[in-house]
């Protein structure tokens, strides 16, 4: 494969370690905690549940250091799959990441937008809301990508130093009930229990965004060094903040309330701050979830992109302005992201994205296997702590979810399954179209073949 000139722009550790940040930080906290109350009752276990969470991202993020330095090039899963196995798989995976992997969290980003601004103020239409920051956001990224780092940049500072201040007022708050965090029998019973599987989806789907760095590795200086370092240390905080705002629901909310809420971080506020200011904490987590929103909008049509640079059939979506950004595939992106929003309910998209992208994940991550085993020649520049466990751990893991997940809901991991399809029948057709592209026409004249093949033809045979 060859990747064309690109924009001279470059991005630094900051802006890609903020793109991991913003890209976990969002939805999954703030909405799926009511979702697990449902399957786990022991704070423990909760607490437990986002702790291991955290482990398998950085499981993952490890893994992922070692490919995106050894093949450094933007397109995330795309690209290193269809390196390390077959481009067949490859644009397999990137028809997940591009429609589950980013239109489908920008959607669920979006919709809880609107779910929580329209907490305040009612009168509002929150899928008219959710619609506008998609639309806004796609807008900014994609006019320039000096001004979309600006964006992106400043919302995730706002967003870590919103989160810092809400843990830091849950101190001085009343607890809901006793938090009996230490482990007791009920609660290591429920940490191998389905429910904690199946809650694992919710929360692998909240640390999704881990992988952020590697779809951008074209556009940051110095990727052998960065995009690990950005990797690493984006999912390390991010795993402590988790952590905390967990704690802070269950200390302030009961549970009974939190079952099947999505706006867990309205209730919470209203608990710390009373009516009032659980509406201004409402508005501040939806200016939160803007960042969430925007980091994925910028990062998505990178994959779009390095598609369309592989496949002719795709070539449209390569396309960039003068500035360097692939219009053409953020306009694609917002248009898959608007249709999940007004023809899906919040919780079947979770289901679809979460399964679909743990298989894509996987598949990634067991490519380093793959690499050290076919290229034992390349430079690493950065390998793998901890290999071979490490990435063993993530695959273990992810496995288990899996089973559980199809077990509990198998329409919506059919679905997913259907996308995968859906990924392998469009590369079939990309594939027809490009040999009928390339196949002569029986009836051609002389003056259509192209003058290599005529000069060829003219040559005498040896």
């Amino acid at each position: 494969m060859t990747t064309p000139n690109r924009t001279p722009v470059k991005v630094g550790l900051v802006t890609a370690a903020s793109l991991v940040v913003a890209s976990m930080v969002g939805t999954g906290i703030f909405t799926s905690v009511g979702f697990q109350v449902e399957y786990l009752d022991s704070p423990f276990a909760l607490l437990f549940l986002w702790a291991v969470g955290g482990g398998m991202a950085l499981c993952g993020a490890l893994a992922y250091g070692e490919l995106g330095a050894a093949l450094p090039r933007s397109g995330g899963e795309y690209h290193l799959v269809s390196e390390l196995y077959h481009p067949s798989l490859g644009f397999i995976v990137g028809w997940i990441t591009a429609t589950l992997g980013f239109a489908g969290p920008i959607a669920l980003s979006a919709i809880a937008f609107g779910d929580y601004t329209t907490a305040v103020f009612p009168n509002l239409s929150s899928t008219h809301l959710a619609a506008g920051i998609v639309v806004l956001t796609s807008a900014i990224h994609g006019t320039s990508i000096t001004y979309g780092s600006w964006f992106q940049n400043a919302f995730t500072g706002l967003k870590v130093l919103l989160i810092l201040f809400f843990v830091a007022a849950a101190a001085w708050a009343t607890p809901a009930h006793d938090i009996a965090v230490v482990p007791n029998p009920s609660g290591l019973a429920e940490v191998v229990s389905p429910g904690f599987a199946v809650s694992l989806v919710f929360v692998t789907y909240a640390y999704a965004g881990w992988n952020s760095a590697i779809y951008i590795v074209g556009e940051v200086r110095e990727p052998q060094r960065n995009v690990p370092r950005a990797l690493v240390l984006g999912t390390a905080l991010v795993t402590v903040l988790y952590v905390l705002l967990t704690f802070v629901f269950l200390y302030t909310v009961p549970t009974g309330e939190m079952a099947g809420e999505v706006e867990v971080g309205y209730l919470a506020g209203r608990a710390i701050f009373g009516d009032v200011g659980g509406q201004v904490v409402s508005i501040l987590i939806a200016l939160i979830l803007v960042s969430s929103v925007s980091a994925m909008v910028y990062l998505g049509p990178r994959v779009t992109q390095a598609m369309g640079e592989d496949a002719p059939a795709l070539r449209w979506l390569a396309t960039t302005n003068d500035n360097g950004v692939p219009i053409n595939s953020v306009l694609f992106q917002m248009a898959l992201a608007l249709a999940f929003i007004y023809t899906s309910t919040f919780e079947q998209v979770l289901i679809y994205a979460g399964f679909t992208l743990t298989v894509s994940m996987m598949l990634t991550v067991a490519g380093v296997f793959v690499l050290r085993r076919t290229r034992p020649e390349v430079d690493r520049p950065y390998t793998t702590w901890g290999y071979p466990a490490t990435p063993l751990i993530f695959l273990a893991l992810n496995a288990w979810v899996l089973v559980y997940v199809f077990i509990d809901r198998p329409v919506e991991s059919l679905v997913g399954l259907g996308v995968i399809g859906t990924g392998a029948l469009l590369y079939l057709g990309s594939r027809w179209v490009l040999r009928d592209e390339d196949s002569p026409h029986p009836d051609a004249s002389p003056e259509e073949v192209p003058a290599s093949e005529a000069d060829e033809a003219a040559e005498p045979a040896p």
